[in-house]
C-alpha cells in the first residue's frame, strides 16, 4: 500500500474524512456536495488513493466506482472507533445510493447533521446506549437486538430535538421481516420519525408493512426520485418527508 509522504491538504482530509463517515463515496456525489464537476471530484478521489488514503473499488461495470477509507486515511482525519468499509457486488449499489441520499438530504436540511451507519454505530458503542436505533429484540448473548438505519438526520440546532432515521430500501424484504421492523420504528422513542426512500417497485411493499404494523404515524415513505438533484433549489416541499414524531 502507499503510504503518504506528506501532510495532505485541507481539503484531501475532507474528502477522506466524510469517505469515513459514509463508509463509500463516489465522484458523483462528491461533486454534488461540493459544487464542482465530476471530472474535478474523481481527481480528488484518485489523488488520495494514489496516497494510500482512500481504496477505489468498482464491483458493478455499470456503476461509479466507490472510494472507501484506508486505516492511514482514518488516521490523517483522526475518525476513531471506525473501521474501513467493505464493498462488494452485493452492497455497492446501496452503498451508491446512501452517498446520493446523503448529500441530497445535507442540501434540504442545512441545520441537520448527516450520519452514516457504521457513524452511528460508534456512536452506540461508546455511549452503550441507543441514539437513533430501534429495538427488535434480544440479542443472543444478551442485550437488545438493533437495528440501525443507513442515515440518520442529527439536528444540531436544539439539545431536546430527536434525530430522524433514514432508510433506504432498494429490494423488496419479506413482509414478515418488514413489519417487524416497522413496528420496532414505531416502538421507538430515541427518534422523532423514520423516513424510508424507495424506488416505485419497493413503496408499494413498504406500505403494506407500515399499514401491518400500524406505523404510518412514525413511518413516511417517500419516492428515492422525490430528493433533489445537484442545482434543484431547496424548499418547503422536502420538509414534508420529516414525520412529526411516533
Amino acid at each position: 500500500m502507499v503510504q503518504p509522504t506528506q501532510t495532505p491538504s485541507p481539503d484531501r482530509v475532507a474528502v477522506v474524512e466524510w469517505a469515513a463517515r459514509m463508509g463509500a463515496i463516489t465522484a458523483e456525489a462528491l461533486a454534488a456536495r461540493w459544487d464542482t464537476s465530476i471530472p474535478s471530484a474523481r481527481a480528488r478521489l484518485l489523488g488520495a488513493a494514489r496516497a494510500g488514503l482512500l481504496r477505489r473499488s468498482r464491483p458493478l461495470t455499470e456503476q461509479p466506482s466507490l472510494y472507501t477509507v484506508t486505516r492511514a486515511g482514518l488516521r490523517v482525519c483522526g475518525m476513531s472507533g471506525l473501521d474501513p468499509c467493505r464493498v462488494s457486488a452485493s452492497n455497492a449499489l446501496h452503498s451508491i445510493t446512501c452517498a446520493e441520499v446523503a448529500v441530497a438530504l445535507e442540501r434540504c436540511y442545512p441545520d441537520h447533521r448527516v450520519l452514516g451507519e457504521r457513524e452511528l454505530r460508534r456512536d452506540e458503542r461508546e455511549c452503550g446506549a441507543p441514539l437513533a436505533s430501534a429495538a427488535l429484540g434480544t440479542a443472543p448473548a444478551g442485550g437488545s437486538l438493533l437495528h440501525r438505519p443507513d442515515l440518520v438526520l442529527w439536528p444540531e440546532s436544539s439539545e431536546d430535538e430527536l434525530p430522524v432515521a433514514v432508510e433506504v430500501e432498494l429490494t423488496i424484504k419479506g413482509h414478515r421481516r418488514l413489519t417487524d421492523i416497522c413496528r420496532a420504528w414505531a416502538r421507538c422513542r430515541c427518534v422523532a420519525g423514520v423516513v424510508y426512500l424507495a424506488p416505485p417497485e419497493v413503496e408499494q411493499a413498504l406500505q403494506r408493512a407500515v399499514a401491518t404494523a400500524q406505523a404510518g404515524e412514525a413511518i413516511a415513505v417517500v419516492p428515492l426520485e422525490a430528493l433533489p438533484q445537484p442545482g434543484t433549489p431547496t424548499g418547503a416541499p422536502a420538509d414534508r418527508t420529516i414525520p412529526s414524531g411516533p
